[in-house]
């Protein structure tokens, strides 16, 4: 047996998501959704672009933009983040790792 951990995350990883194949899935949905709502948020600030010029250059509303940028949001469309990564003269670029591998980069 390994070396015992103190680390609550670990600790609770373990109990509850170890071995659980429905638990890792979900997981790796909230993941993803975090990824993207924080990777819409880094590029239009770093375009230095408010919310609501986005949803204009997109042909959306702020309230829209606000949503995607929400790392709770579930409803992310794939002809919706080419029109935001167009919007920011940017490409969506998506991968698809092995099963069981993190794949932390998200470009676009």
């Amino acid at each position: 047996m390994g070396k015992k951990s103190t680390n609550a995350v670990e600790i609770l990883r373990r109990l509850y998501v170890d071995g659980d194949p429905e638990m890792q899935s979900l997981i790796e949905e909230e993941r993803a959704n975090q990824s993207v709502a924080q990777k819409i948020y880094e590029l239009r600030s770093e375009a230095g672009i408010s919310q609501r010029e986005l949803a204009r250059r997109v042909g959306t509303t702020a309230s829209v933009i606000c949503r995607l940028e929400d790392a709770d949001y579930e409803g992310h469309s794939l002809a919706m983040l080419r029109r935001i990564a167009d919007a920011l003269g940017r490409k969506v670029l998506i991968t698809f790792p092995l099963s069981g591998q993190e794949d932390t980069k998200v470009n676009t």
